[in-house]
């Protein structure tokens, strides 16, 4: 895959299975364009916070074997959406590398990190007491941000640090997500490379 140019941050990914097709169009630069249909009306609403909270323009369109359950959905659309971070990274721009928050929402409040590393790492503690948010499975959460990690090379930790509502909790991991990595890949001069060792590993 050739690199972006220098400065641009944009990627625009499909992917089509027996299970999902998926397209995701991602402009880390941008902050005001969201377009987002998978299908899950809750995760749409969370993909929504993501990118707001992370200022990105986000598109998203999915289609899934919804009428077995949502599981294909939410992995496969973490699989693009990882993949199109990876390109949009892919020009080789210094940036932060690193990004973490705490996020509130209500009594809910979440920790955040990433590391813009190469080497995609999900570290996960959030707990859920429903098994379900609308029509999205709580347990398909994870599953989402182990793709996104996976594929986009990302070291992403994520823990819930205290919360009794689960939506609060929810919507807490997706926006503290966005903000870390916001952080994470602003363009930074301070550095010659990301690394001691000149690369992002």
């Amino acid at each position: 895959m050739s690199k972006n140019a220098p400065g641009v941050r944009y990627a625009e990914i499909y992917r089509e299975t027996g299970e999902t097709r998926v397209q995701v169009v991602l402009d880390l630069d941008g902050g005001s364009r969201r377009d987002i249909s998978t299908g899950v009306g809750f995760f749409d609403h969370m993909l929504q916070q993501l990118a707001f909270h992370g200022h990105v323009d986000l598109g998203v369109s999915a289609e899934g074997d919804l009428h077995i359950d949502d599981h294909h959905t939410l992995e496969d659309v973490g699989i693009v959406f990882g993949q199109a971070l990876a390109q949009a990274l892919d020009g080789g721009d210094a940036i932060a590398r690193y990004g973490s928050n705490h996020t509130p929402m209500d009594e809910a409040l979440v920790l955040a990190a990433v590391d813009v590393s190469g080497r995609g790492m999900l570290t996960w503690d959030v707990p859920f007491k429903r098994e379900m948010l609308g029509t999205m499975s709580t347990e398909s959460v994870r599953e989402f941000f182990r793709a996104v990690s996976s594929h986009s090379g990302l070291t992403i930790h994520i823990r819930k640090i205290c919360g009794e509502n689960d939506h609060h909790v929810c919507e807490a991991v997706f926006k503290a997500f966005g903000r870390a990595l916001f952080d994470a890949t602003q363009p930074s001069d301070r550095y010659a490379g990301p690394s001691t060792k000149g690369k992002r590993d």
